[in-house]
């Protein structure tokens, strides 16, 4: 599938990465790393944004699609004391490399460098179309938001999100919001609660009211889970007080086509509700927004609302990327992501035809002592490289691509 230098070569761009720690806004050292590697190795074009994404660029000898294969660089935190290895270390022990982002997801960022390395050496760049790596930045605070970047600057024809897939090919995903529910009350001494108003009591009856709701499914996606994940009054602490406001945040998952109108409606039908039934409930929902500096010094944030997206397995570029992994000799099932990726930008935002394909499986994502299998990472590689055969080779109009 691969050969012995190739196989070492990407084990050894994977052990390079996760040595390099880079939680998000901490990117640069990783991004530096990258830049060199692309640079000394042959890469026709290397950009960094404004938001810090690092693009890697492959040029073909003659006019095609732009096919993009995005992979984030940011990690979730290391809490070292859990750890049975050092976070850092990429030690590998049983034929796996271990350290955070392995799987999530600097495995799949050093699988698709070499791989777009080995293509272009192996077609002597005589392809149709170019070939885009994104290593991107910031993806664990706020999903597709730095890519929107990355589609102003290279217009991709199709995409490949690198996420955790157990080497099967995904053609859609979960979305997810972060919705923040507000109730108001009265602030009084609480040693006489009735000249006021406890806005907890309040969010009470509206949490009961929420959990009512029927929930949302999809024959392919499953349910669109609305999950409460805190809640905090104030003032607080609250010594002798009856707190006069009070914030739940709640976890929805997005199912296909959902907006940001039509998963705020129920909420809001059921304050007007509880409102009509007592003059005194005052509440309201919204989006939580968040804002964190990049390493750039540039600020990212918008409001946490991520799509989810689907394309029909019989969609062409679904198909034939499938094909050329079964080719290889993969065992590759069509499935969908559980969890939310910047596909919800390309997707689910900008309605251009994207897939998903990664080494390990999507529980390896955040916990301790992650690991990647070199197995996995080596048949990642050779399947990227089988991926940009297929997709550079389509004709292409976005406009044809649909939801399911």
């Amino acid at each position: 599938m691969l050969g012995n230098q190739r196989k070492q070569d990407v084990i050894e761009l994977c052990q390079s990465l996760v040595k390099t720690q880079s939680y998000s806004g901490e990117e640069k050292n990783v991004a530096d790393a990258i830049r060199e590697y692309a640079t000394e190795h042959g890469a026709d074009e290397v950009i960094t944004d404004y938001y810090g994404n690092v693009l890697l660029i492959w040029n073909g000898d003659r006019p095609g699609p732009t096919v993009l294969f995005d992979g984030h660089i940011d990690t979730v935190p290391i809490q070292e004391e859990e750890w049975s290895v050092k976070p850092l270390s990429a030690e590998i022990k049983d034929g796996k490399i271990y350290g955070r982002g392995t799987s999530d997801m600097k495995g799949a960022v050093s699988a698709m460098i070499s791989a777009a390395l080995n293509f272009a050496q192996d077609t002597n760049q005589s392809f149709p179309g170019r070939i885009v790596v994104s290593c991107s930045v910031h993806e664990e605070c706020f999903e597709g938001v730095a890519t929107r970047l990355v589609s102003e600057k290279v217009n991709p024809d199709y995409v490949v999100i690198g996420e955790a897939s157990n080497l099967n090919l995904n053609r859609g995903q979960r979305g997810r919001a972060e919705i923040v529910v507000e109730t108001f009350g009265k602030s009084a001494h609480s040693s006489n609660p009735d000249k006021g108003l406890n806005a907890v009591y309040q969010m009470n009856k509206l949490i009961s009211a929420i959990r009512e709701l029927p929930v949302a499914t999809h024959e392919i996606m499953g349910e669109g889970i609305l999950e409460l994940t805190d809640i905090k009054s104030s003032p607080y602490p609250g010594a002798s007080v009856v707190p006069s406001h009070c914030v739940a945040t709640f976890d929805r998952r997005l199912l296909v086509d959902e907006t940001k109108e039509t998963v705020l409606s129920p909420i809001n039908d059921l304050i007007e509700k509880l409102q009509q039934e007592d003059s005194t409930f005052k509440a309201k929902v919204s989006y939580a927004t968040g804002e964190e500096r990049c390493y750039t010094g540039e600020i990212i944030g918008d409001e946490r609302f991520f799509p989810g997206w689907l394309y029909d397995e019989q969609e062409e570029f679904v198909k034939t990327s499938h094909q050329e992994l079964v080719s290889l000799g993969l065992d590759s099932q069509l499935s969908h992501y559980s969890f939310c990726t910047n596909g919800s930008h390309f997707a689910g935002e900008a309605g251009i035809p994207t897939i998903g394909f990664g080494p390990s499986p999507e529980s390896l994502a955040h916990i301790d002592d992650e690991y990647i299998e070199i197995d996995q990472l080596v048949k990642a590689t050779a399947g990227y490289s089988s991926i940009m055969k297929a997709l550079s080779q389509i004709e292409t109009n976005k406009e044809e691509s649909k939801y399911v």
